[in-house]
Parts: C-alpha cells; structure tokens; sequence
C-alpha cells in the first residue's frame, strides 16, 4: 500500500472528527513547501475529493492524497504517539533523505 495508517492513528484520527461538528468526510495528508528541510507533512480535513485525488480507505476512515504528495509518501507509515515530550502524528518515510534539527521537516 502507498501510505500505511497505524490503528493508534486512525483511532486518533476519528477521535479528533468526532469532536467536529458537522463531522468532516475525511482527512487530507498531504507534503507542502516550507521549513528548513524544504518540505513539512499536512493533515487537514476535507469533506470531498480534488479531481486527481487518490482516496483511501483505513477501517472506514477516508484519506485524500493529492498526485503531487503521493510521490513523497510511497511507502510513509503514519502513526500517533504520546511520550513524556509530548503527543502528536508521526510520519515514518523512506524517502527522506535529511530532516531538520527539529524533526518538522525534511528533504526527499
């Protein structure tokens, strides 16, 4: 599969929609410009797909990518965490070549 969702990130995923009123259809992850590295991670919500999309679907949560960020995030696993840091999605990609020192963004 292209992206890979843990079930702590879909469980969070639906959480946070839940919360929203009216309930959004889905999520957009998506890579944009910008950081130090030249590329951050997205994730916003959406309630219907752009003309060249690919919608996914995990355990009934719906997932837009955009065509130009699918490049970046073949393979990517996306997973949420909580440490003593803090809390927040975390994405595990293979086509990073370098990150910034503050683990916001990357360089592919």
């Amino acid at each position: 599969m292209m992206i890979q969702l843990t079930e702590n990130a879909i469980s969070k995923i639906n959480e946070i929609m839940e919360g929203q009123n009216p309930r959004p259809k889905g999520v957009r992850i998506s890579v944009v410009g910008g950081g130090c590295s030249g590329f951050n991670y997205s994730m916003n919500f959406e309630n219907e797909a752009g003309m060249l999309d690919k919608t996914l679907q995990f355990d009934g949560l719906t997932i837009f990518v955009d065509q130009a960020s699918l490049l970046y995030l073949e393979g990517a696993k996306v997973d949420y965490v909580e440490t003593l840091e803090g809390s927040g999605f975390k994405f595990d990609n293979p086509n990073v070549r370098t990150t910034c020192g503050c683990g916001q963004s990357f360089s592919a």
